[in-house]
């Protein structure tokens, strides 16, 4: 299902429920209540608890958002670092620099298909990925410099790898969801909470409290789909994307 169908039903379920319970609410009361009786603690704690839901909202979204955005940095630092690894290797004889080139393509090339695919269904690396990064890892320790041109190359090529490898072990850890569940339990009980304070208000059945009612349900159930969209930072919304390892590495994975 498409994730704006998903965010059409959700924000229209959300007035839906509010709307029919404030039509059933209207129907139950008798004729001497008088909704402008409100007690005003009532106006205060419907006021507070906004407030307080509201800073909470911002705080998840900014969460999520600032994990996509490292989730991003990530596979920037990633590609750099492979593509350093690329470039350096050119005072290697060849034979040495064809091959760590060859292998540092494969990853490449492995990473923006099949594994890219794996993070973003199961959020998982494979096995074949850090296989190939092995290999990289090898080509590079094993070679024992010629010349003291090539040795001068050798502890950069090594600290590119580390640097390689870490970023690839921050972007698994990146491929999990953001938010755990008991927070996920706190919005959406906080969001149950301040829609039906709503009604502690005793709302009416004008045109306009209705209209406002609704609104006020289907923002809550947006921002929450906000959030539970950006909580993978490789599978749904706007997630980081495969775009620096294209950028440095033209026509691998196309």
């Amino acid at each position: 299902m498409p994730e704006w169908l998903v965010l059409a039903l959700a924000m229209a379920a959300a007035c839906a429920v509010v709307l029919v319970i404030t039509v059933l609410r209207h129907r139950r009361v008798g004729d001497g209540d008088d909704p402008s009786e409100t007690p005003d603690v009532i106006e205060y704690i419907t006021m507070m608890i906004g407030v307080v839901y509201a800073i909470v909202l911002g705080l998840a979204i900014a969460g999520v958002w600032e994990a996509r955005g490292a989730a991003q940095d990530h596979v920037r630092a990633e590609a750099q670092a492979l593509h350093e690894i690329s470039e350096r290797v050119r005072v290697y004889p060849d034979d040495v620099r064809d091959r760590i080139r060859a292998d540092v393509d494969a990853y490449v090339s492995h990473v923006v298909t099949t594994e890219w695919d794996a993070m973003a269904g199961s959020g998982q690396l494979t096995a074949r990925g850090t296989a190939l990064l092995e290999r990289v890892r090898h080509d590079v320790t094993d070679y024992q410099p010629a010349t003291d041109f090539q040795a001068q190359a050798y502890q950069p090529l090594l600290d590119q790898v580390a640097a390689a490898d870490n970023a690839r072990g921050e972007r698994a850890d990146s491929t999990a969801a953001t938010m755990p569940g008991v927070v996920w339990f706190g919005l959406i009980t906080g969001g149950i909470v301040t829609i039906g304070m709503v009604f502690a208000l005793q709302i009416r059945r004008t045109p306009r409290e209705l209209v406002l009612a609704g609104l006020f349900s289907a923002l809550i159930a947006f921002l929450l789909f906000l959030i539970w969209d950006f909580d993978a930072p490789y599978g749904r919304g706007i997630p980081a994307t495969a775009e620096p390892f294209h950028a440095l590495f033209p026509g691998l994975g196309k």
